[in-house]
C-alpha cells in the first residue's frame, strides 16, 4: 500500500462552495461518472451526481483515497510520469451563470405564480392561444433539441433495455393507469377521455430540469424524453384512439401529424443546429434550461387561465384523479427500476419521467381535435399537478444523498 501511494504524487484538494462549478473542467462532460487512467494501473474516478472522487490502483480492492462527499476535489495524478492531467484547473462559474441556475432551479414557485395568475387574472394568460401556444411549445421543444446531438441517439441505441423500461412505464404503465382511474372514478365521458390522452403524452422537459435537481441521470432523462418524443407521433394517437375511441370520436391521423410538427421537427432542427453550428449553440445552450422554465410556466398558466371558470366549477372532481395519476406514476416507475435493477440514479430518473409527461401537448390535441372544451380540462389540471408533483420529488431527493457507489446503468 505504502509504495502504490508513493507512485502517486501531487494529489491536491482544494474545498469549493459551489456544487457544479467543476462540471466539464476535469471530466469533459456534465453529469456523468467519469475515469480517467493511468499507467501501472492507476486511475481518478469522478463521479459528479455524488460530488465524489476516488483514486485507486486496479491491483487493489478498494479506494486509496475517497474524497469527503462535502467538497468537490481537484486532483493531479502521477504514476511513474511527469507532468500533468490537461485541463485540471477548475473552471470558475461567472456570476451570469450563477443567477441563471438559481431561477431554473426556482422553477416551482414560477409555477406556483402563474397557476395563481393563471386562476385569478386569466386575461394575463390567455393571450397565449392555440397558435401562440404551438409555437410557445415548439420552442419548447428546440430548447431541448439545442442539448442534444446525434452521439445522443446512438447512445440511445446502444443502452435499449435502459431506455427502453422507461418507455414502457411511459406508454404502457401510465395509459392504463389512467384509463384504470378515470374508470373506477366514473368521470364523464370528456373529462376520462382527457384523462386518457394526457396519460398518453410523452415526456415532457420539465422531467429534465427535475431530474437535474434530484441529482438523477440528466443524460439518460433527455434521451428517454427523445425517445418516448420520437415515439409519440404513433403511440399518442393509437393509444388514445384504443382506450377512448368508445368514448368520442378520435382523430388519430390528426394527432399524429400535429404532434410530429409541434414535438419532432424542433427537436430535429435544434439537433442539426448543435451538430453543425455549434459555436452559436454553445453560446447559447447555458440559457436553455432557463428557457425550458419560462416557456414552461407559460405553457402551464395559460391552460389555467384559458379553462379558469370551468376549473371553479368543475376543478374540485378533478384534482383526485389527476392527483392520483400521477403519484401512482411516480411510484410504479421507481418500483418498476428497482425490479430491474437499476442503481438509484436511474431509478430516481425513469420515476420522474414517467410521472412527468407533457400535459401541455395534451392540451393542444384537446383543443386542436376534440369539440368538447372539457377535454382539455385534465390537462390543464395535469400541467400544475404534474409540474408541483415532480419538483417536490425533485426537492427531496436532491436531500437524499446517493450512494458514492451506486451502480452505474448507463456506460459509454
Amino acid at each position: 500500500m505504502a509504495s502504490s501511494m508513493a507512485s502517486m504524487s501531487r494529489f491536491l484538494a482544494k474545498d469549493t462552495t459551489g456544487s457544479y462549478s467543476w462540471s466539464s473542467a476535469l471530466c469533459g462532460q456534465s453529469f456523468f461518472r467519469t475515469h480517467l487512467g493511468f499507467r501501472d494501473g492507476f486511475s481518478v474516478a469522478c463521479d459528479l451526481r455524488s460530488r465524489g472522487v476516488a483514486v485507486a490502483r486496479s491491483a487493489l480492492p478498494s479506494p486509496v483515497v475517497q474524497a469527503s462527499r462535502s467538497n468537490i476535489f481537484m486532483c493531479k495524478a502521477e504514476a511513474n510520469i511527469s507532468g500533468d492531467i490537461p485541463n485540471s484547473a477548475p473552471k470558475e462559474i461567472s456570476q451570469y451563470e450563477r443567477i441563471v441556475e438559481l431561477l431554473t432551479t426556482l422553477f416551482p414557485v414560477w409555477v406556483i405564480l402563474g397557476t395563481i395568475v393563471g386562476i385569478y387574472k386569466p386575461s394575463a394568460v390567455t393571450w397565449l392561444e392555440t397558435d401562440l401556444f404551438t409555437v410557445g411549445l415548439g420552442f419548447l421543444m428546440l430548447s431541448m433539441g439545442l442539448t442534444l446531438t446525434f452521439e445522443d441517439f446512438r447512445k440511445c441505441l446502444r443502452n435499449p433495455w435502459t431506455v427502453g423500461v422507461g418507455f414502457l412505464a411511459q406508454y404502457f404503465i401510465k395509459p392504463l393507469l389512467g384509463f384504470a382511474i378515470a374508470m373506477t372514478l366514473k368521470l364523464s365521458a370528456p373529462l376520462a377521455t382527457g384523462l386518457i390522452l394526457v396519460s398518453c403524452c410523452p415526456g415532457g422537459q420539465a422531467s429534465n430540469v427535475a431530474t437535474y435537481i434530484s441529482k438523477g441521470n440528466v443524460a439518460l432523462s433527455v434521451l428517454m424524453t427523445t425517445c418516448s418524443t420520437i415515439g409519440a407521433i404513433i403511440m399518442t394517437p393509437l393509444l388514445t384512439k384504443l382506450l377512448a375511441g368508445q368514448l368520442v370520436p378520435v382523430d388519430a391521423a390528426g394527432l399524429a401529424i400535429s404532434t410530429f410538427q409541434v414535438v419532432l421537427l424542433p427537436t430535429i432542427i435544434g439537433v442539426l443546429s448543435h451538430e453543425y453550428f455549434p459555436k452559436f449553440t454553445e453560446k447559447i445552450i447555458t440559457l436553455t434550461p432557463l428557457i425550458g422554465v419560462i416557456l414552461t410556466t407559460l405553457l402551464c398558466a395559460s391552460p389555467i387561465g384559458q379553462v379558469a371558470e370551468v376549473l371553479k366549477t368543475q376543478g374540485a372532481q378533478l384534482i383526485l384523479p389527476v392527483a392520483l395519476l400521477h403519484v401512482a406514476a411516480f411510484g410504479l416507475g421507481y418500483w418498476l427500476s428497482k425490479l430491474s435493477s437499476f442503481g438509484e440514479s436511474t431509478s430516481r430518473t425513469i420515476s420522474i419521467e414517467c410521472g412527468m409527461q407533457s400535459s401541455a401537448l395534451g392540451f393542444l390535441l384537446a383543443q386542436k381535435h376534440f369539440t368538447n372544451p372539457l377535454v382539455a380540462v385534465p390537462s390543464a389540471v395535469s400541467v400544475v399537478c404534474m409540474a408541483l408533483g415532480g419538483s417536490a420529488l425533485a426537492v427531496f431527493w436532491r436531500n437524499v444523498p446517493i450512494p458514492i457507489d451506486d451502480k452505474d446503468d448507463f456506460k459509454e
